[in-house]
């Protein structure tokens, strides 16, 4: 558990008569490297070892508990040889520390798993509405690997859903992992699932806590739960009998993993289910290009509704431009940044007793401010983070904190700042002004609302924050769309999407008086993707334009990023598939965090890619890489090295 490239082998030890009853496959141990205790896991017992040399004697066994089962081993190694990282690394991940009072609460040879009452019988209906969705059910009951990707209904109830599928699957004798983003996801999957699974449901997140993640995790283990909920790592859940696994809505930036090797829940599950042979979903409102390449590779199936169902359930959507005549007769609507036709939709939602969505991309007051003579980007002196500006007019550092007293631009020398976009705060100012009388809620950061009560509300949310109102919303607007469409990213608009279908699936029908208004020239492809409802159809464009240019899921495309020479040195060691190209380097793009340990000067990033079929080559060979620097004893601080990183600028 090094995490050294150069040492991400097997390494044998004998075993004395005092650990041999103990010293089982998947145990934790500890060994003697280097001069110096360190911790690991038994893989293999082997009668003889190819090793020429002299063997040290293994130390201890820490736990008899096999915490590493053989699924779970073949499927961190081939997470790390996907992702060019190290097996250790990926074991951190996937099995949560050990707390030898949980493992002790029950002894290991005598508890059994609990005789539960019967779960009442799955209803599994609400799949009905989906061409292929019975089928799908019936097919991952009966053990025939099914791959689909799941395009949920607008106003979908996802939690019900997923529970029906989940009950169907388990009464099967069949194990159930569901992925989903975050902590509120989680809650109402939880609730939905309890009355249908009862105690074989478990959920394993990290908000619950070391010492009850882990007695959770070992129950699963053992064998006590069937179905396993929960984020990120949740799809590294050690699931007997494993029929079924989930990620749902693959496309939210939560489930980017900030660890190395950087692992994507929907790649680890794609792996894994092909390992195992268990049937996969990937799920979600809108569609990412990797989602859309599974199908299109003919290596999962489209689950969708008809569209007569589709246009049933979504709301009117309409789009405009900020320059919209509309908007000159209206200085109201000037001041607040919207456009009349936004403000007619929420005055009739209001008036009709339905609480209307703001959504911004940002929150704060001023999350975002330039220079005002030349329009640079200020930026924090520290960690070159965005600056922004509270309410109070302070300008500090949206990454680290750092107050700026006394900003100078380093481009022409003005101390004067202007804002580029305007937060949450600051929006439901001007909203409360501009709706008298009415209750005006914030959701974002660290301020999240989870429900709304009933009566007319103006909620100003961010990107995922916003709450779920009793009947849904009568009104939504999406202001400062531009913030999500011109940023220098390739996965610009397919994210602008993903959070535009997050809002519109909170929104009444339009057979009930729902409307959804976006600030966007109405052309937009992504605008029109959203008008029509049509997000496997925006996938499919995507991804034939990446293909064209050759950028993921059509390529394998690593990033190195770190000082210009750094990059360069690092490079100089890659033995390159042939196939490989360069592209770079370029300055790090915006909002991307800078990589560890490398605080001052300026950052840069290399991409490398090659053919999807030539990936593996790639990874290994970033990998070996990687080893020579260690094997070198090169200091490795302020290199990142990421394989299909989730932000390509």
């Amino acid at each position: 558990m090094l995490g050294l490239a150069h040492l991400d082998r097997p390494f044998d030890y004998l075993v004395d008569e005092r650990s041999d009853a103990d010293a089982q496959p998947g145990v934790r141990v500890r060994v003697r490297f280097a001069g110096r205790l360190v911790d690991g896991f038994l893989l293999e017992r082997v009668d003889r070892s190819d090793h020429d040399g002299r063997l040290a004697w293994l130390d201890r066994v820490v736990s008899p508990e096999q915490v590493l089962t053989p699924e779970l081993a073949v499927l961190c190694r081939g997470v790390a040889d996907r992702y060019a990282g190290t097996m250790a690394d990926v074991l951190r991940l996937a099995i949560p520390p050990r707390h030898a009072r949980v493992e002790k609460e029950t002894s290991k040879t005598t508890d059994e798993p609990p005789t539960a009452p019967e779960p009442p019988a799955p209803d599994a209906t609400g799949w009905s509405r989906y061409d292929g969705g019975p089928e799908f059910i019936a097919a991952a009951v009966a053990g025939d690997r099914p791959r689909i990707c799941w395009q949920a209904l607008p106003g979908e109830d996802v939690a019900e859903r997923l529970a029906e599928l989940a009950a169907a699957v388990s009464a099967a004798s069949l194990g159930v992992v569901i992925v989903v983003p975050d902590q509120r996801d989680l809650d109402r999957l939880e609730a939905a699932c309890t009355p249908l699974l009862g105690e074989q449901c478990v959920t394993l997140a990290a908000g619950l806590g070391p010492t009850a993640r882990y007695r959770r995790w070992l129950s699963v283990l053992r064998g006590h739960a069937r179905v396993v909920i929960g984020t990120r790592s949740a799809v590294f859940a050690p699931v007997t009998r494993l029929g079924l696994i989930v990620v749902f809505d693959d496309g939210d930036d939560s489930l980017d993993e900030p660890r190395s090797p950087y692992p994507h829940p929907r790649e680890v599950a794609v792996l894994r289910a092909h390992a195992t042979g268990a049937a996969l979903a990937v799920g979600g409102h809108a569609r990412t290009a990797e989602a859309q390449a599974l199908v299109e590779s003919g290596w999962a199936h489209d689950v969708t509704a008809p569209r007569a169902v589709v246009r049933a359930q979504m709301p009117r959507i309409r789009g405009i431009s900020d320059d919209d005549r509309r908007v000159a007769g209206d200085p109201l609507a000037r001041s607040a940044r919207i456009p009349g036709i936004a403000f007619d939709a929420a005055r009739r939602a209001l008036a009709d007793g339905h609480p209307v969505l703001f959504s911004v991309p940002r929150r704060g007051y001023l999350p975002s401010v330039a220079c005002a003579r030349c329009r640079a980007h200020a930026r924090c002196r520290a960690c070159h983070g965005p600056l922004q500006m509270n309410d109070r007019g302070a300008l500090a550092c949206r990454w680290c904190g750092r107050a700026e007293n006394r900003f100078v631009c380093p481009t022409c020398g003005a101390r004067a700042v202007r804002a580029l976009t305007v937060g949450d705060r600051r929006t439901a100012e001007e909203l409360g002004r501009a709706f008298p009388g009415i209750p005006v809620v914030t959701s974002g950061g660290d301020r999240i609302v989870d429900e709304l009560p009933e009566g007319p509300r103006v909620v100003v949310a961010t990107p995922g924050a916003a709450p779920r109102a009793p009947r849904g919303y009568g009104a939504a607007v999406v202001l400062d769309t531009w913030a999500q469409l011109d940023r220098e990213d390739l996965r610009a608009a397919e994210h602008a999407v993903h959070a535009w279908m997050a809002v519109g699936t909170l929104v009444r029908s339009a057979a009930e008086g729902g409307a959804m208004v976006v600030v966007a020239d109405a052309s937009d492809r992504a605008v029109q993707a959203l008008i029509r409802w049509d997000p496997v159809g925006f996938a499919t464009v995507e991804l034939g334009n990446r293909s064209e240019l050759g950028f993921p899921p059509a390529v394998t495309m690593a990033s190195v990023d770190g000082p210009e020479q750094a990059v360069s040195a690092f490079l100089d060691l890659i033995d390159m598939p042939p196939s490989a190209q360069t592209l770079g380097p370029v300055p790090l793009p915006a909002g991307v965090r800078r990589p560890a340990g490398l605080d001052d000067g300026p950052v840069e990033r290399m991409l490398v890619r090659t053919p999807r079929a030539h990936g593996r080559e790639l990874a290994a060979a970033l990998r070996a890489a990687q080893a020579l620097r260690n094997a070198r004893h090169e200091d490795t601080a302020g290199i990142r090295v990421q394989v299909d990183p989730p932000t390509i600028g």
